[in-house]
């Protein structure tokens, strides 16, 4: 089982074209399968031998190891995902994960910033002055220049919400996949799939800022260790395409520097992008879209916040409620 599982992750990344993080998640999820089925001192279980009643007895597990049910749904997918590929492949007969019920999981209505909370929260970063470094600064750490690293993050963070991207479409942005005449991006969403999506007038004012910001960057960068991703829209401070994970740091450091108790994250802000735009009459297979979602479902559970900040609103303001 090992071996397919290696075969099928390969397939999943050449051919599906699945981010590294998918293809990390399905390969522990798989893994943990094959650890629950090989006890010490057991052998290892052939493919064919495994059925429902194993896979169900797998959750079962699951189950008694209190972990959540969007856990424990997430590796039921893997393991239907896998034992597809191997019905396709033809060593097996039939998928057994599909007799497998999935836990029901509870409906969640995302908490979305209002429009005026968003503008305030964004306004304040254009009008805010970089913070003195806590300690000297050395010579080839360039955030600790007047206002480098703060025009970096205001363009970043104007993006997210102006286009509604995920934080890979953000991180994975190159020069040439910005029309700056036209204000369009070409995206780069799940499974490769491209989409062109428009971004407005306060983005475009925060990346004309950041341009020579990234030149900044690149000049100091270069000579160094590791050669600089010249392509990258958004870099560090070492030259480097930015991670996600740093995006997530830094959605965090803003929301703190301007003093607001929210539960904000880089996701947040496709969010307050598609929320606003549905509150605003935008039809929603036009959101779809520029989400670049390949459901119309999954598009829907924004009307559900929407319909929530209107019943809020009509608690509060009619005489009768």
């Amino acid at each position: 089982m090992k071996k397919i599982i290696g075969r099928y992750l390969e397939y999943m990344r050449s051919v599906r074209n699945s981010s590294p993080h998918t293809l990390l998640n399905y390969g522990h999820d798989l893994e943990q399968f094959v650890a629950y089925l090989m006890p010490p001192g057991t052998p290892a279980p052939k493919l064919q031998a495994v059925t429902h009643q194993l896979i169900r007895e797998f959750v079962g597990h699951l189950h008694q190891e209190k972990l959540k049910k969007s856990s424990i749904a997430r590796k039921l997918a893997s393991l239907r995902s896998f034992f597809k590929y191997c019905v396709r492949e033809a060593l097996v007969k039939e998928n057994p994960a599909r007799l497998v019920a999935t836990p029901k999981l509870p409906k969640r209505i995302a908490s979305v910033l209002s429009a005026e909370e968003m503008n305030v929260f964004l306004n304040q970063l254009a009008g805010m002055q970089p913070a003195a470094p806590a300690r000297p600064a050395k010579s080839n750490r360039p955030d600790h220049e007047a206002g480098l690293l703060l025009k970096r993050d205001r363009a970043l963070l104007e993006m997210l919400y102006a286009a509604g991207l995920r934080v890979s479409e953000l991180t994975g942005l190159n020069l040439a996949d910005i029309e700056r005449k036209e204000k369009m991006l070409r995206v780069r969403g799940k499974g490769g799939k491209e989409r062109i999506v428009p971004y407005g007038g306060k983005a475009q004012e925060a990346l004309e800022a950041y341009w020579p910001v990234r030149e900044q960057l690149l000049l100091q960068a270069i000579g160094t260790v590791r050669e600089p991703h010249k392509q990258a829209v958004f870099l560090n401070y070492a030259g480097q395409r930015l991670t996600q994970r740093s995006v997530g740091r830094i959605v965090k450091k803003y929301v703190q520097l301007v003093n607001v108790n929210w539960d904000m994250h880089p996701h947040s802000l496709r969010h307050a992008f598609a929320t606003h735009l549905l509150a605003d009459g935008a039809d929603l297979r036009a959101i779809q879209e520029l989400l670049g979602h390949q459901s119309l479902s999954t598009t829907q559970k924004y009307t559900h916040a929407t319909i929530r900040q209107l019943m809020d609103v009509y608690d509060k303001s009619h005489p009768h409620a």
